[in-house]
């Protein structure tokens, strides 16, 4: 069960996908942002393309846990993504994604001037992760008490 990873950003989209099992998360690519219809048809379309089974929207929160600006227009990238697939689309919190994606980069030594197309797929990955993580078979969470 494949999952695609989503960082919608300003200028870049990073894109990630799961290994067959849905347990590792890793960048795919990333693309320019265009405009909602022409991003969530690419999406789509790649979505079929790499057969997911979901595709995971992060989503910018405010210290409430309420979407913010630019969380608002995930929930619309969504939308407008559900209208052109049948994939089940869920937002996800995205909450510090762009910050580990950083530090991430600078841990793997990728140079400054290297780092900003990374980090949308780093980002994505990350996101994507913390989806799976929480969603694994084996987290504790998801199973039930006696």
């Amino acid at each position: 069960m494949k999952i695609l990873g989503i960082d919608p950003g300003e200028k870049n989209i990073g894109i990630a996908i799961s290994d067959p099992t849905g347990t590792l998360a890793r960048p795919l690519t990333v693309i320019d942002h265009i405009s909602k219809h022409a991003n969530a048809e690419r999406i789509s379309a790649l979505a079929e393309h790499e057969a997911v089974s979901r595709i995971i929207i992060g989503q910018a929160t405010d210290v409430d846990g309420k979407p913010n600006f630019s969380g608002r227009k995930s929930a619309r990238l969504a939308g407008e993504i559900r209208s052109m697939t049948a994939i089940p689309v869920e937002l996800w919190d995205e909450s510090y994604s762009t910050r580990e994606a950083q530090e991430t980069a600078v841990m793997l030594g990728v140079p400054q001037k290297a780092r900003q197309g990374h980090l949308d797929q780093i980002a994505a990955s990350i996101i994507l992760q913390s989806y799976l993580d929480a969603h694994s078979a084996n987290n504790p969470e998801d199973e039930e008490t006696p």
